[in-house]
């Protein structure tokens, strides 16, 4: 599974419990530069986007939701946080490896 994260300068730990949960593809992108807020582009292989929605502007996350949908990929809005983040990755059915 490839995973794009959109929002937060820094992952903290977000990244390593994903890789226990099998995601090993995981993009990141901070959303602050113009160019990510007008013209967002995730690649092909991208099956989940997740937005972090308290470092992210509302303008950004309409753009990317417009192209989330347009291109069928299932989109995510949680707090930069595990625990908000995990509960919102249940509906994928993801469970943490070992």
């Amino acid at each position: 599974m490839s995973i794009m994260l959109v929002g937060a300068d820094h992952l903290g730990s977000i990244e390593k419990k994903l890789q226990t949960l099998g995601i090993h593809a995981i993009d990141h992108v901070t959303g602050r530069n113009v160019s990510d807020r007008k013209r967002f582009k995730f690649p092909l292989s991208t099956t989940l986007i997740v937005i972090f929605i308290d470092y992210i502007n509302h303008t950004t996350a309409k753009n990317i939701k417009q192209l989330a949908k347009s291109q069928g990929v299932p989109l995510v809005f949680a707090n930069r946080s595990w625990s908000s983040l995990q509960d919102k990755l249940v509906d994928f059915n993801l469970k943490e490896l070992g």
